[in-house]
This record gives structure tokens, C-alpha cells and sequence, in this order.
């Protein structure tokens, strides 16, 4: 049986949410591709830019109560490095 994620209980909500950025993606393509206004895709870019910032606070949410909870009530250096993990990756997040 494969392992399962924080986020798996969500799943279907963020393959819906990542199909939607998708959509606004390709959105931008076309934008850019028929010479919108600079100011209409720095808005949509915007947007795109939001969308994705809620899913990996999602995910960052789903990592922390079912992997690192898991790994902590389970102790050890399994612990350290979940939460080493984790930290890293939140800082990824910030430094964008």
C-alpha cells in the first residue's frame, strides 16, 4: 500500500484548484500572445500568483497536522527531520 500524505483527505480539491491556475495560465498565454494591455496581464498574473501562494499554504498546513504530527508522536530523528523539512520548505515559500 502506497503512503499517504497530509494532503490526500484534499486531494480532489487541489487538483481542482491546480486545474483552475491552470486555465488562468493559459489565460495569460493568450494575453500575451494578442498583445493585451501590460496592466491586465500584471493583474491576471496577480491573480495566478494568489492562487497558487492558497495552495502551497494548503499544503503547508496539511504537512504540519499529518506529517510532522505524525513524526513528532512518533519521536526520534524522524521528528527533527520532518520538522527541519518543513522549516525549510516554509522558508522557501517566503523567500518568493
Amino acid at each position: 500500500m502506497a503512503e499517504t500524505y497530509g494532503y490526500h483527505d484534499h486531494k480532489a480539491a487541489y487538483l481542482a484548484r491546480l486545474r483552475r491556475i491552470e486555465g488562468q495560465v493559459r489565460g495569460l498565454h493568450r494575453m500575451v500572445d494578442e498583445d493585451s494591455y501590460c496592466i491586465d496581464i500584471l493583474t491576471q498574473v496577480s491573480a495566478v500568483t494568489k492562487a497558487l501562494q492558497g495552495v502551497a499554504v494548503g499544503l503547508v498546513e496539511d504537512h504540519l497536522g499529518h506529517c510532522v504530527r505524525d513524526a513528532v508522536e512518533a519521536g526520534g530523528a524522524s521528528a527533527d527531520e520532518k520538522v527541519a523539512e518543513a522549516s525549510a520548505a516554509i522558508a522557501r515559500l517566503l523567500r518568493t
